[in-house]
Formats: C-alpha cells, structure tokens, sequence
C-alpha cells in the first residue's frame, strides 16, 4: 500500500513510517502540510494519513484545497489527530470527502486494521 503522512511531528513519522515499512507499505512522509497538499495533488497514494492539528495551514486548510481543486474524491483521507476537534467539525469534514478519523493514541495493530479497511 503507498501511504502518505502529512503530520508536523518528526517522532511521530519516524516512528510509524519505520512500523508501515516493517509491514511492506511504501511510506513517504511530509512533515509541512502545505508540501504534504502538493505530493497529494501530483501523486496518487492508496491513503493519506492527515493530521488536522498542523501550523499556519491545518489539515482542515489541505482537505479545503482538495475539494476546492476537485481532488478529495481521488485520494482515500484518513484523519490521524489528536486534536480536540469537536465531533461536528470532523463529521464536517467527512461530509466533504475525509473518509474516517482515527485519534491518537492509537494502537499499532488498530492503525493497520484501519488503513487496510477492517476497522
């Protein structure tokens, strides 16, 4: 599976890229969601796990500009936060195309039963 991290924590990535790797997932990351919006614009990756709580542009702004540039159908978006967004907001962006939330922390058997869809 070729999955795209969009989350400003450096431990974080490294960490679960160095776990989906172990698993046989192809992993890039992007640790700035602005870059994390281009790679998802000129690539396609199986899923994209987005953290929503990113500075100066959140992960809300990155599924904005998917739907604004008629992308969000294209790729499978996974919300990975730990955000205290509220259940509305994120019901919220569902609604535009996001295709589940899962919060942090998460185990790592729970997370691969996610992004392969047996959650």
């Amino acid at each position: 599976m070729k999955i795209l991290m969009v989350d400003d924590n450096v431990s974080i990535t490294n960490m679960l890229s160095k776990f989906l790797k172990m698993k046989g997932h192809d992993v890039t990351v992007s640790n700035n969601s602005k870059n994390g919006l281009n790679m998802i614009l000129q690539q396609k990756f199986d899923v994209v796990l987005l953290d929503l709580a990113m500075p100066e542009f959140s992960g809300a702004d990155v599924v904005d500009a998917l739907v604004q540039n008629g992308k969000i159908k294209d790729q499978k978006v996974i919300l990975f936060t730990a955000s205290s967004g509220s259940d509305a907001d994120i019901d919220n962006l569902i609604k535009k195309g996001v295709h589940s939330c899962i919060k942090k922390p998460v185990g790592l058997n729970e997370l691969l039963l996610a992004l392969e869809g047996r959650n």
